[in-house]
């Protein structure tokens, strides 16, 4: 065993490296799709565009480049209707939904009691014995982000909201979950490219794309003291807020397994609060300065423990 971790050590290195950048990569979206919305699109108009163009962008490069990727069988069909229902259109228009309906802050907790659903996936279902840390840097970690999203400002109970958040917290523990499974199974870029594929569907038939007015992707959109068209900022969004992150995240799940990387998606609102405070001018005050040291401090106790994480029965190897 202490030969098989050692062996393993570098590549979990690796893909720990891979999921934060993947989530880097993710908060980058939330200034962009800031900026979007400022210029007077919806929020369920920008997830239908971002994840359309995405695919959009992706689906061909990887026909050309890597054609064997988009190879898949018919028992894999439900693996690709799921990862494109939960981990791309689902915890994305969930999320708007309970950022329409309560404070942003309560909705990013919600959605991001996803680490702690994966992890009793891990060991109800699984059944995996988890390490206490894990629970405790969990716990820690969810605590941290309730100070950065500071929840008790504005406060309100709604029941639907709150049902959207727990839902979009479900689809981003499927997104693991899924996520782990097929790259474990298939190619990186093809997963990617029929999840978003597949994530496109449900999000145009939210929110077809053709119904705005044209003017919308011509209109100026401020970001820091920039300023871009529209368009440009979409598919700045469309590609590093979305295809690389994607394929980084799923990339990382090949070698880190689906709890750990969980938590490690708590450091996304932590870095989109300090890009909002360099781009938009949104400055942290101490008690989310308090929360950040008590997220990054949850998600390093859930590294160190992950390495002794033991199955009750035997585990087959994934490479």
């Amino acid at each position: 065993m202490a030969v098989l971790e050692t062996a393993r050590a570098p590549g979990r290195a690796w893909a720990t490296a891979l999921s934060l950048t993947s989530w880097v990569l993710f908060a980058s979206s939330g200034p962009l799709a800031k900026a979007v919305m400022t210029a007077g699109w919806s929020p369920a108009a920008v997830t239908s565009v971002r994840i359309s163009l995405a695919a959009v962008l992706l689906a061909p490069v990887v026909a050309v480049l890597r054609p064997q990727a988009l190879r898949f069988r018919r028992a894999d069909l439900w693996l690709l209707l799921s990862y494109g229902l939960l981990g791309v259109a689902g915890v994305q228009l969930f999320f708007f939904l309970a950022v329409a309906r309560v404070p942003v802050g309560v909705a990013m907790v919600l959605v991001n009691l996803a680490p702690a659903l994966v992890a009793l996936w891990v060991r109800l279902v699984r059944r995996t014995r988890l390490p206490g840390l894990v629970w405790l840097g969990i716990g820690l970690a969810v605590a941290g982000l309730a100070l950065v999203a500071e929840i008790w400002q504005d406060a309100r109970l709604d029941l639907l909201g709150v049902a959207a958040g727990l839902a979009a917290a479900i689809c981003s523990a499927g997104y693991f979950l899924l996520g782990e499974h097929g790259a474990s199974r298939h190619d990186s870029f093809g997963l990617t490219a029929a999840g978003l594929a597949v994530g496109a569907v449900v999000a145009v038939a939210v929110s077809p794309p053709w119904t705005l007015p044209a003017g919308l992707l011509t209109a100026p959109s401020a970001l820091g003291g920039l300023q871009a068209p529209v368009w440009l900022v979409l598919l700045v969004l469309a590609v590093v807020g979305t295809v690389l992150p994607y394929l980084a995240g799923l990339w990382a799940l090949r070698d880190l397994p689906s709890a750990p990387a969980s938590v490690l998606a708590l450091v996304e609102p932590l870095v989109a609060a300090v890009l909002a405070w360099l781009l938009l001018g949104q400055a942290l005050g101490l008690a989310q300065l308090a929360g950040a040291v008590m997220l990054l401090t949850g998600a390093v106790l859930v590294q160190l423990a992950g390495p002794k994480t033991l199955p009750d029965g035997p585990r087959q190897d994934r490479r």
